[in-house]
């Protein structure tokens, strides 16, 4: 009841203007390829296992992916790397997301993006991340996962701004990011959100990524692989 309470009210959110006129403006124009289609248009909620003990946090939706779809990572080049690594590691029903309806289920991991509007360019701001960071605390308070995955240097910054106050770090290490980076957080002060978790690291697995060979189908089961060995610890 509390994840559906907090999905109604990223649905109605329109607290960030330029983004509520920005989605609203691609779901109007649309890309030639879709021009049939009707978009969503609205914020994106997150979307799997409300149990997951996995959390992958993302950077934003895409204005013709999830802006069209309605379901993270659902219609674009993203979701077609992320979603065939999922199935690989057994947390996806389908290596496909193409629609809300298309049958994808998600066990143990839910996935939640840090800013739920399409911004300009992919590049959501400062203020715009922090309009929504309430709403990311809340789904990571609710869902309580072992594990976090972030997908990009947005989402790890994003995670240290919320956990930074009330966790320390293991003795005599560094949290930065780079790619199947491990850090183990434990709280050093009392936090609502989760007693402890793994902080798992990824780049985004977005075109720029892949395309470059910067994120490889290797190096992202890797990260996969890291994944599913510390839920077993």
């Amino acid at each position: 009841m509390a994840l559906q309470q907090l999905n109604r009210e990223i649905l109605e959110c329109r607290k960030c203007p330029l983004l509520v006129e920005w989605r609203e403006k691609m779901a109007l124009e649309k890309r030639r390829a879709y021009r049939d289609q009707v978009y969503w248009g609205r914020p994106v909620p997150g979307f799997g296992d409300p149990h997951g003990r996995v959390f992958v946090v993302g950077l934003a939706p895409g204005a013709h992916g999830s802006n069209r779809t309605g379901r993270q990572f659902t219609g674009d080049a993203s979701g077609d790397f992320l979603y065939p690594a999922l199935y690989r590691a057994g947390f996806a029903s389908q290596p496909a997301s193409v629609s809300r309806d298309d049958g994808l289920t998600l066990s143990d991991l839910y996935t939640a993006p840090v800013c739920r509007c399409t911004p300009p360019d992919n590049k959501p701001t400062p203020q715009e991340m922090a309009n929504c960071q309430p709403y990311l605390e809340r789904e990571i308070q609710i869902i309580q996962p072992r594990v976090i995955v972030v997908l990009g240097k947005i989402a790890f910054n994003a995670i240290l701004r919320i956990y930074r106050p009330f966790f320390t770090i293991q003795d005599g290490i560094n949290i930065t990011f780079s790619n199947a980076a491990v850090y183990n957080l434990q709280n050093s002060l009392p936090c609502p959100l989760p007693s402890g978790f793994w902080l798992v690291c990824s780049y985004h697995p977005s075109r720029q990524n892949t395309q470059t060979g910067r994120l490889t189908i290797k190096k992202f089961d890797l990260v996969w692989k890291k994944v599913k060995d510390l839920l077993e610890k």
